[in-house]
């Protein structure tokens, strides 16, 4: 009796997407929820759900995007699932989280290998281009200009070069005739051109409790729940990969400017700043 129970809630959520005509993709677009989480939502496999207030904001973005009354469908799951670490918790969300950094490496192999796929090209043309040009320069022998007769119109050869005049000889004054030469003013020191800062400091703060997962520069630095008043300030040199369970209690700051929401209340959200695009993340 509990199993017909289960099935019903996946099979009413399935029910309403169709119903309404949008795709997994779709939601999972708009939502920032990743598929594999919305299929098992659709087949009542909560064990790979993060459990908890994560869960419950799952099923309300779903909700909400297939047309169904958030609140209700949120009390039907936590009725359908009481034994399920729905209301607590879940111990471990590392099927989201794994899919996540596979994502993300995907994502940067396909951008060095595209940097590469360009640069190395060009480098061998650049190469190639200026080896031509030294051998161009080493046969062509240096040839005078011809001169032409303005009476004639006629060209003849040039000219030998006369010799230089003889060198003369300063006269030498003496010392006691001599003045102190005045030093020449020391330049001013040149004005440095803005440059782009080589490194990046965010500071989170949790207006409420937050599931949070950050990667700094390719390592883990987060991974767990902030409470609300909870603060953290990280250093990242090239970028950070970070998402927020519930979008709307993550407060940013970039450079100890402040930063703009990242989404809405209960929105699970997965950004990538760096050094190049973090002032798109800054308050307007």
């Amino acid at each position: 009796m509990a199993s017909d129970r289960a099935s019903d809630f996946g099979t009413k959520l399935r029910a309403a997407r169709e119903r309404k005509g949008v795709s997994l993709r779709q939601i999972a677009s708009k939502t920032k929820i990743s598929i594999a989480v919305l299929e098992a939502l659709e087949r009542n496999d909560v064990a790979r759900l993060p459990g908890g207030i994560f869960s419950r904001a799952f099923v309300r973005s779903y909700a909400v995007e297939v047309g169904l009354d958030p609140e209700t469908t949120i009390q039907e799951f936590i009725a359908q699932f009481p034994h399920d670490s729905v209301t607590a918790g879940h111990p471990t969300s590392s099927p989201v989280e794994d899919f996540e950094s596979l994502e993300n490496d995907r994502r940067m192999a396909t951008t060095v290998l595209s940097i590469l796929a360009i640069s190395i090209p060009l480098a061998g043309a650049v190469i190639y281009f200026s080896m031509i040009n030294r051998r161009a320069s080493a046969v062509l022998p240096e040839v005078a200009p011809a001169v032409v007769s303005p009476t004639t119109g006629s060209a003849s050869a040039p000219a030998p070069a006369s010799e230089p005049p003889p060198a003369t000889v300063p006269p030498v004054t003496p010392p006691s005739a001599t003045k102190p030469a005045t030093p020449p003013p020391a330049p001013a020191p040149a004005q440095p051109a803005d440059a782009v800062s080589d490194r990046l400091t965010i500071g989170l703060s949790a207006r409420g409790p937050v599931w949070v997962n950050a990667t700094v520069d390719g390592r883990q630095a987060i991974r767990g729940l902030l409470q609300a008043g909870e603060k953290q300030t990280i250093d990242v040199k090239r970028e950070m990969v970070i998402t927020a369970g519930d979008a709307a209690a993550l407060a940013l700051t970039l450079n100890g400017a402040d930063g703009r929401p990242l989404g809405k209340a209960a929105e699970v959200v997965t950004v990538r700043i760096n050094l190049t695009n973090y002032k798109d993340y800054l308050a307007r």
